[in-house]
């Protein structure tokens, strides 16, 4: 008994003394300097902008405008388009040059986001066709104020236009004119791309036409390339779209579509009109249907032409393996949008994406109580083989995303909509903002969906220091193109429970609504 009681004591001192090494070996990670470095604002006033981050006297901000024409090859996977951008100067500098993003270029071989992550890795920024280079075919770009050839010149993801007559300052307007294909990736970056399915290919398209750069007064031209990572910086404007697709195709898009009696047969049509008054969610297309030739209407080819006003971007999807349906969301000040989600026959359940327009009709409503009113016509959720993604009215999700997962990604990509679809912050520099604010609302509404149907544990706060204090940890401010990035994905682990960003400004004024 004596032996057995002296080695419990020396089991217990060793315990102690190894405790104490660790104590004593551990050294913090923790730089005041660095967690409380001066802000990114280089001064706290100024002509355009006062110190609370609202417009002052002097503020402006220039817009686009779009009118695209774009058609799908659906055997090629190539989409030919052509975009018309109306571009006003409403700053008091005259532009001698203007700047656009060329970001399908970011899937060119020769590419600097290849450069950086491996062309064969299916990671969120790879292409996983070893042979795949894509990118933009520019055919053509004209001055259509001059009716003339411009003179260009395209480094990786930017293309600089270079004027004969600058672009006068306080409102002057100047029209460009691009001819352009591209082959849609099979993977792109997370953001775009194929996913194949027994019923057909869907095609979700992003980053798809040739856009304005911003020029603001706190950089002037924002040209920070494309790299994958590196998320949007965007002017706002109104969008006029037009997409030619397989007859035997759905095709949903950011904005309203204004022709529908022209691409949907007569029973989809009566379906639609009844799903926008109705509360509860309504087929427009069955899963029984997707193989039966009478569920669209009889023709080669199909255009279907949708609107937004004051966006700041825009994204579609195409297929013929879409199940479609609907519902009306309503909104605070009385008005009403559309909810809806196309998704294949093997995401169909009521523990998949039968549920999707649920979700993304309460997502809308509560955000809209909560934040300000959604602004657009329409929320359509696409069942993609991108994990995640969102653009204005549009979203794409994983196609093999069931209940609680569903609704998650479902209502963190629609919580976008308010930061950074709305307030329009610069996500290619500060992507912590609108991750770190939408993380936040997500907590909300775990709790607020069905009676906290799908509410998780309360945080481990332990944990959650290790995870945002570790060794790998980085400052909130890291640029998103920086190869850890740890702080982006800080953002983005709703499961703690906490807002892992801090108070939301905007960093450069804030964007019409």
């Amino acid at each position: 008994m004596v032996k057995i009681i002296c080695s419990l004591w020396l089991l217990i001192l060793s315990v102690i003394t190894v405790s104490a090494q660790v104590e004593t070996n551990f050294q913090s990670r923790y730089d005041p300097n660095a967690l409380f470095a001066p802000n990114f604002y280089p001064t706290g006033n100024s002509i355009t902008r006062s110190a609370t981050g609202e417009p002052n006297a002097g503020y402006w901000q220039n817009r686009a405008d779009y009118r695209i024409q774009a058609t799908l090859d659906d055997i090629t996977n190539r989409i030919t388009g052509t975009v018309t951008i109306t571009y006003k100067n409403n700053s008091p500098h005259a532009l001698p040059f203007l700047w656009l993003m060329l970001d399908q270029n970011l899937f060119n071989k020769d590419s600097r986001g290849q450069a950086r992550m491996p062309l064969n890795s299916r990671s969120r920024y790879g292409d996983a066709k070893s042979n795949f280079n894509g990118g933009y075919t520019i055919i053509a770009v004209k001055l259509a104020n001059e009716n003339a050839d411009a003179d260009y010149i395209i480094t990786d993801t930017r293309m600089q236009v270079r004027l004969r007559n600058a672009v006068k300052p306080g409102g002057d307007v100047i029209t460009i004119k691009i001819d352009y294909s591209f082959e849609l990736p099979e993977y792109g970056a997370d953001r775009c791309g194929i996913l194949k399915t027994k019923n057909g290919n869907i095609f979700a398209v992003a980053q798809w036409y040739p856009r304005m750069c911003v020029f603001d007064d706190v950089d002037g031209w924002n040209t920070l390339p494309y790299l994958g990572p590196s998320e949007f910086y965007c002017e706002y404007g109104d969008f006029d779209i037009k997409i030619t697709a397989p007859a035997n195709h759905i095709v949903v898009c950011s904005g309203e579509l204004l022709n529908e009696a022209e691409v949907l047969t007569a029973t989809q049509f009566s379906r639609m009109q009844q799903a926008k008054k109705s509360d509860i969610t309504m087929m427009i297309r069955t899963a029984s249907e997707l193989t039966d030739p009478a569920s669209r209407p009889k023709a080669v080819n199909l255009t279907w032409h949708y609107q937004l006003n004051n966006a700041r971007d825009v994204a579609w999807a195409s297929s013929k393996s879409f199940i479609w349906d609907a519902a009306k969301i309503n909104l605070p000040d009385g008005k009403t949008a559309l909810a809806m989600s196309v998704y294949p026959q093997e995401s169909d359940g009521k523990k998949g994406w039968s549920r999707s327009t649920e979700y993304t009709k309460a997502s809308i409503e509560n955000y809209s109580r909560r934040w300000f009113v959604y602004p657009y016509p329409a929320a359509v959720n696409v069942a993609t083989n991108i994990g995640g993604m969102e653009y204005p009215g549009i979203v794409f999700c994983g196609f093999r995303a069931t209940e609680g997962d569903l609704f998650g990604v479902t209502d963190h990509e629609f919580g976008h909509t308010w930061f950074p679809m709305i307030v329009g912050s610069n996500e290619r520099k500060y992507g912590w903002m609108d991750e770190g604010f939408n993380t936040f609302i997500n907590t909300l509404a775990e709790t607020d969906f069905n009676n906290g149907e799908y509410k998780n544990k309360p945080a481990n706060m332990e944990f959650t220091a290790g995870y945002m204090f570790g060794e790998n940890s980085e400052s909130i401010f890291q640029n998103t193109r920086c190869p850890a990035g740890s702080q982006y994905r800080n953002s983005l682990i709703p499961q703690t429970g906490v807002w892992t960003g801090i108070t939301a400004q905007r960093d450069t004024g804030p964007r019409p609504f």
